[in-house]
């Protein structure tokens, strides 16, 4: 097993739990990919380096299975899953009780049940069939294809069944997790997946942070044949020549660096071809008192969507597709020590966010984060005690799947939503290797559910 993030782990433990050895190599020396925590600013202020707060995660099929709470996982959701200001200074907070919209969102609260209500009442059957290759036998095929007749949409498309600006603005904000301008298909899939599962699951966090979910991977993977090596980086497929299986958790161009001289001539062009999609800029921030929102419910949620209309995001998203710099960036911000006391010292808290950029960006977008957050939390920089900057080559630096700060594991479009990374999918042209990372289907997200399949994929090859 190459790499030790989450579909890596999942992998893994499918592999060990039919009885295999199974090798698990990891390049960092911390375990987890984008799923770790680190003390980036100050002592004893705790941040996310990549994923902070876990939908899918708590809602995988396959981590359910798993007895990750009794190897320390505990989840934590805040009394609101997400908040969304306006610069009116109001805010629509999504309550996760479905009956709450009437409240929140007023005259479309009947059209917002409508969307997600036949989703979120069969989450367990409905995660199993949007997290998994396409084509593929569904659980539900009804529910299943009444979602893809949503997911072809664009965003906008979607959008326009609400009557409200508010309403508009909270769906461009789930539908933006897509990296996709708001006009393009398939935004509505993911924007519809992320409102389902506020309701269905929340948007909960990791009591510790994203490490302890690693960590409980970990230690389940701990209880069968396996080993893990940290700080072990596999740069030769030379390393496996005694391994049955080899599994990756590692992107196209990783793989054509390990393995190009065994694949394909066709695979090799496929993973060459392979597009990535725009990055982020992260910005991890030690702060001395919560962040002083005008909108008072937005303390109320351990996710914020700072973007305002559905115009200004689509502008933003928009920039960001066609290689440009939005002046006024889409953040998404994280604010978990408000929930867990863990990540902070007393009275001090910790916050998390990140905007779009092109794909290897260089350009600062530190002030206009901060202008952004500032539009609806005055005053914001005046708590900051310290922060730390990642630009797209700092993150791929400490994480080589993020190619170009990619957090998605590639471009979203129609051929790349089914063919990740290959027409092979999991397997490739030869047959002992195969492929896990989240350039995979169902893709990004921590759900495990790319390691979940390739894993399963892999027994298959040897008959099992």
């Amino acid at each position: 097993m190459i790499g030790a993030g989450p579909n890596g782990l999942a992998a893994a433990i499918v592999l060990a739990r039919a009885g295999l050895h199974v090798d698990v190599f990891e390049a960092e020396p911390t375990a987890g990919g984008a799923a770790r925590t680190m003390a980036s600013t100050l002592d004893g202020f705790l941040h996310d380096f990549g994923s902070a707060v876990f939908p899918l995660g708590r809602g995988s099929p396959f981590f359910s299975t798993l007895p990750l709470h009794e190897h320390g996982l505990e989840w934590i959701e805040s009394p609101a899953a997400l908040a969304h200001p306006f610069a009116d200074g109001d805010a629509v907070v999504l309550e996760r009780d479905l009956g709450s919209v009437d409240a929140s969102l007023g005259e479309d609260a009947r059209a917002w049940r409508a969307l997600v209500a036949p989703f979120a009442e069969r989450w367990e059957t409905f995660a199993r069939d949007v997290l998994r290759p396409v084509p593929s036998i569904p659980h539900d095929p009804v529910t299943l294809a009444r979602f893809g007749a949503i997911a072809v949409n664009s965003a906008r498309g979607i959008a326009t069944r609400f009557r409200s600006e508010r309403t508009r603005a909270l769906f461009a904000g789930f539908a933006a997790h897509s990296f996709l301008s708001l006009d393009a298909p398939l935004g509505a899939a993911v924007g519809t997946i992320m409102a389902v599962s506020a309701h269905a699951v929340g948007w909960p966090i990791p009591r510790g942070g994203a490490q302890s979910l690693t960590n409980a991977l970990s230690r389940v993977l701990a209880t069968m044949p396996s080993a893990l090596y940290l700080d072990t980086r596999v740069d030769t497929a030379a390393a496996f020549a005694p391994h049955e299986l080899v599994v990756c958790d590692v992107g196209p161009r990783a793989m054509l660096d390990i393995f190009g001289s065994q694949l394909s001539a066709a695979e090799r062009d496929a993973f060459t071809r392979f597009r990535y999609g725009p990055g982020v800029f992260k910005v991890d921030y030690a702060l001395d008192a919560p962040i002083p929102w005008t909108a008072e419910g937005c303390s109320r949620a351990a996710t914020v969507h700072l973007g305002g209309t559905f115009d200004e995001i689509a502008a933003s998203e928009d920039a960001v597709t066609r290689g440009r710099i939005p002046e006024r960036p889409f953040v998404l911000l994280a604010q978990p020590s408000l929930f867990d006391d863990s990540r902070a010292p007393a009275g001090k808290h910790t916050a998390w966010a990140y905007c779009h950029v092109p794909s290897g960006s260089s350009v600062d977008m530190l002030k206009r984060m901060e202008d952004q957050i500032e539009r609806f939390a005055p005053g914001f920089r005046e708590r900051v005690l310290a922060r730390r900057t990642y630009a797209p080559a700092e993150l791929q630096a400490m994480d080589a799947n993020l190619v170009g700060g990619d957090i998605g594991g590639g471009a979203l479009d129609l051929m790349q939503f089914v063919f990740r990374p290959s027409r092979r999918i999991y397997a490739t042209s030869r047959r002992n290797i195969f492929i896990c990372s989240s350039s995979t289907p169902p893709g990004a997200g921590v759900h495990g559910m790319c390691g979940y399949h390739a894993g399963n994929a892999a027994l298959r090859s040897l008959g099992r």
